[in-house]
């Protein structure tokens, strides 16, 4: 099928070094910060961290090369790209519509966690008190800051890729590893603090079990940007003569890289003042800011810790509405700022129940709808659930069988060649990459689909 003209609008990315800032912006986000130390508490420790590193390398980053390979093939976001090499409407639904929607309905709710974070900076430097539920629940408080956010995320995507996306990315990702090594060494010179670096570090190898492996898996996946289109539609700007095996090997360092950093950030201190490493979710929000309270220079700490999770979110949330946006500027032929304007103004609407399903009493946080698990309720939970966990599983699998057996492979095995003259068809690299993307990954990504479905109960509780 002939592929039609990419738009005027488009853009292209005007470095390696820009385009794999903004990658990898898209990929560190919350997930890595605020996700993977509780994860990693929960599961044992420097076990589960040897097993999330070995799905980075061997799932993660192969499906990362997929994904770029097939967006610059294309020269279009998700739904041109599905659309313009044959998809019948089972491939274009499940894979290219529901990642846009998985884009837009998860920057729905991230903007609310993000705003979390910008009030956590003024009440870190302020010294102000009251506990997360109450200030969670104020909607005078979430609804202002998530409009905040979300007008910056607006107006980056608005300046293009070269002059918005990548400009900023170029900023604040060298600014959010300066912030990780500050706080990080603040909290590895803690008394105590070597008890959390022993806990992190030190593998117990008799905590690796099938739920172990699939929590890392979830966790690789989850952080890295596969199955939202927006390593699809990122890989769409690259020039032809750009390295794709190079470019997705520093995403996948650099997204692992964080994530062990955040760990570097939070178990030493959690450890120095006796809190425990298992305490989910609330981590961030609760017994962090408790443990910044009570050490020396705590309220600067804090006010950098809840600064880097801001730059954090924002690098993620500039790729989530560039997904949704892009499809206007693709295939309605919209200009990049009314396709950004439009989109933002509806994400942030969409965004309103979120903020409003933690105010006790409120309509959508009443709220109750089925999953594999059993309810989800409030409208946050709702969302997060189906498309901040499900949907994602969903499309990458769709993605993946697409291009590894009806498009066939072979057309991605060209395309990454083109600036990866090392990896020529039928090398040993290209052939072991084919591999892993018709056989293991697909299969991988269904033993993880299938055991948030609870079809697989004998892995549950592994960790």
């Amino acid at each position: 099928m002939a592929m039609s003209a990419p738009s005027e609008n488009r853009g292209e990315w005007e470095s390696k070094f820009g385009f794999i800032m903004a990658a990898a912006g898209s990929a560190v986000g919350l997930g890595n910060i605020w996700r993977f130390p509780y994860i990693t508490g929960q599961n044992g420790g420097g076990a589960f961290v040897l097993v999330y590193l070995a799905c980075v390398i061997l799932i993660g980053v192969p499906l990362l090369f997929t994904e770029m390979g097939f967006g610059r093939m294309t020269k279009k976001s998700t739904i041109g790209a599905f659309k313009d090499t044959g998809a019948n409407i089972f491939f274009k639904g499940f894979g290219a519509v529901l990642a846009l929607l998985v884009s837009f309905f998860v920057l729905s709710y991230y903007g609310v966690i993000a705003g979390w974070t910008i009030g956590y900076i003024g009440k870190s430097i302020t010294g102000a008190t009251g506990s997360f539920a109450e200030f969670s629940s104020n909607p005078m408080n979430t609804i202002p800051l998530m409009g905040v956010f979300t007008l910056v995320t607006i107006f980056i995507v608005t300046k293009g890729i070269s002059g918005g996306i990548e400009k900023a990315a170029k900023v604040l990702m060298p600014a959010l590893f300066i912030l990780i090594f500050v706080v990080a060494i603040r909290s590895l010179t803690l008394d105590g603090a070597m008890a959390g670096v022993d806990f992190y570090l030190n593998p117990d190898f008799s905590k690796i079990k099938a739920g172990t492996i699939l929590a890392a898996l979830g966790q690789a996946f989850f952080s890295m940007s596969i199955g939202w289109g927006i390593m699809i539609t990122y890989g769409s700007y690259l020039p032809k003569s750009s390295n794709i095996v190079s470019s997705g090997v520093w995403v996948g360092f650099m997204d692992a890289g964080v994530a062990l950093l955040a760990g570097f950030m939070i178990f030493p201190a959690v450890f120095a003042f006796g809190k425990s490493p298992e305490a989910g979710a609330t981590l961030v929000f609760e017994v962090l800011p408790e443990v910044f309270s009570g050490m020396p220079g705590g309220p600067v700490i804090g006010a950098l810790f809840f600064l880097l999770l801001t730059v954090a979110a924002l690098t993620s949330s500039i790729s989530m509405l560039e997904v949704p946006a892009s499809y206007f500027v693709d295939e309605k032929k919209w200009s990049r700022k009314k396709s950004a304007w439009v989109v933002g103004a509806l994400v942030f609407i969409f965004g309103v129940p979120s903020a409003l399903s933690s105010v006790d009493g409120n309509f959508f946080a009443n709220m109750s709808f089925p999953t594999f698990d059993g309810d989800a309720q409030g409208w946050f939970n709702i969302i997060d659930y189906w498309f901040g966990t499900f949907f994602i599983v969903i499309v990458a699998l769709v993605t993946c069988i697409y291009v590894a057996w009806a498009m066939p492979i072979s057309k991605i095995e060209n395309e990454i060649h083109q600036g990866a003259p090392n990896w020529p068809p039928g090398s040993f690299a290209s052939k072991a990459f084919v591999v892993f993307i018709k056989y293991i990954c697909p299969i991988v990504i269904a033993l993880v689909l299938l055991n948030m479905m609870g079809v697989l109960g004998v892995f549950a509780g592994g960790g």
